[in-house]
C-alpha cells in the first residue's frame, strides 16, 4: 500500500502505516454494525477513501491550522488528514451518535486527538459560528446545500473546501449559495484516482465576508429551498 501514497507525492512512515491499518481493520469490523461505507474491498478502501481524503492538500497548505469536518461519517477526510499531519486540530462534527462512538474509539486505537462532536450543523452553529480556519466537507450533499451547513463556520479569510464526485454541474447550482453566504469560488481542482478508480474535483471557497447570521437555516428548510 506504500506505493499508493507514493504515488501522492507522501513518503509515509512505518507508523502511518499501521496506523492505515488499523482504520481499514476497524472500519471493515465496525461496518458490520453500523452503515458506515458500502466500500469494504481493501485497496478500494485506501483509494476511494484514505487516499481521496489526502487529495485535499491540493487545495490548500491547512498546516497548523484549526480544521473542521462537518459531516465526516466514518471520519473522511478529517481523520487520514489527522495521521499525516498529527499537529492538526481538528473537529470532526456529525448529526449521527453511533458514528461519533466509532470515531472516539478510532481515535484511541490510532493514538490521535480529535474533537468529536454529536451536533447537527445548525446547532453546532450557535457556539462555533466562524471559528475555524478551514472547514472541509466530503460528498455528504449537493453544493449548494453544503454551503450553508459549512461556510458559516468559516472565519473571514479561511476556507471551505468541498470533496466532490465527478458531477461538475452542482458549482454552477452552487455559485449563488456561495456567494449569499459571503464565499468566493477560488479554484476548482480535477483529479483522477489511482487504478482507474474514478475522477473527482475539489472546489475550493474563500470566505472573504462573514455570513449573515439567519444562515444556516434548520436543515428541513435548507433541503427543501436551497439557496
Amino acid at each position: 500500500m506504500r506505493e499508493l501514497f507514493r504515488e501522492l507525492g507522501f513518503e509515509i512512515t512505518d507508523k502511518q502505516l499501521n496506523q492505515f491499518e488499523t482504520y481499514f481493520e476497524l472500519l471493515v469490523e465496525w461496518n458490520e454494525k453500523i452503515n458506515l461505507t458500502a466500500i469494504t474491498e481493501k485497496k478500494e478502501v485506501y483509494v476511494k477513501h484514505f487516499l481521496d481524503s489526502l487529495y485535499a492538500i491540493k487545495a490548500i497548505d491547512f498546516s497548523n491550522q484549526k480544521i473542521c469536518d462537518i459531516g465526516s461519517g466514518a471520519g473522511f477526510p478529517g481523520i487520514p488528514l489527522k495521521i499525516m499531519y498529527p499537529e492538526l486540530d481538528l473537529t470532526i462534527v456529525d448529526a449521527l451518535n453511533k458514528r461519533i462512538k466509532f470515531l472516539d474509539l478510532l481515535c484511541d486505537a490510532l493514538d490521535i486527538e480529535s474533537n468529536n462532536v454529536h451536533a447537527r450543523a445548525e446547532d453546532y452553529i450557535k457556539d462555533n459560528r466562524e471559528s475555524f480556519d478551514v472547514v472541509f466537507a466530503r460528498a455528504v450533499a449537493r453544493l449548494n446545500i453544503l454551503s450553508e451547513l459549512c461556510i458559516p463556520f468559516v472565519k473571514v479569510k479561511g476556507h471551505f473546501i468541498a470533496l466532490k464526485g465527478s458531477n461538475k454541474e452542482e458549482i454552477k447550482d452552487g455559485e449563488k449559495a456561495i456567494s449569499t453566504l459571503g464565499g468566493e469560488i477560488k479554484e476548482i481542482i480535477t483529479y483522477a484516482l489511482p487504478n482507474d478508480l474514478g475522477e473527482r474535483y475539489i472546489v475550493k471557497v474563500e470566505k472573504v465576508q462573514k455570513t449573515k447570521h439567519k444562515y444556516p437555516r434548520v436543515f428541513g428548510k435548507i433541503k427543501k429551498m436551497p439557496l
